[in-house]
C-alpha cells in the first residue's frame, strides 16, 4: 500500500504541510517495504486549479491514500473518483507521527471536502 503525505520539505523527517493543493511536497511511502521518495507538488505554483493538478499528479503516482489538512471540493472530487482515500493529519506534526497515527487507525477519513487548515487540531 502506498500513501502520500503533504510535507514542508522533501525528507522522511519533515513536518506536515496542511495544504493539499498548494503543499510544497508529497512524500510517498510504501507501507509494505518502508521505501519512500519525495516529489515537488506540481500544483504549488499554479495560478488556478492547484487542487485538481495535485490530485491528478497523486493519481498518477498510484497511491492508495493521502494525508493532509485541506481537500477542497475539486481536489476531493478528483481523488474520490480515482479511488484514493483522504485523511486529516489531526494531531500529527511530522511524517513519522502521521504514519504511526495512520497505522493505528487514529486518523479521520474524509467523507466530504474540507478546507481552512482543519487538519491541525
Amino acid at each position: 500500500m502506498k500513501i502520500a503525505i503533504t510535507t514542508t520539505s522533501p525528507d522522511i523527517k519533515a513536518e506536515i504541510d496542511p495544504r493539499f493543493g498548494r503543499g510544497a511536497n508529497f512524500l510517498i511511502v510504501d507501507l509494505d517495504t518502508q521505501d519512500w521518495h519525495a516529489v515537488p507538488n506540481p500544483g504549488v505554483s499554479a495560478s488556478g486549479g492547484a487542487g485538481i493538478r495535485a490530485a491528478q499528479f497523486i493519481s498518477d503516482q498510484q497511491v492508495d491514500a493521502v494525508i493532509s489538512g485541506d481537500f477542497g471540493p475539486n481536489a476531493y472530487g478528483a481523488l474520490k473518483q480515482a479511488g484514493i482515500s483522504m485523511y486529516l493529519f489531526g494531531s500529527s506534526h511530522t511524517v513519522q507521527e502521521a504514519l504511526e497515527n495512520y497505522k493505528s487507525g487514529q486518523m479521520e477519513v474524509l467523507t466530504a471536502p474540507v478546507g481552512g487548515g482543519r487538519g491541525r487540531r
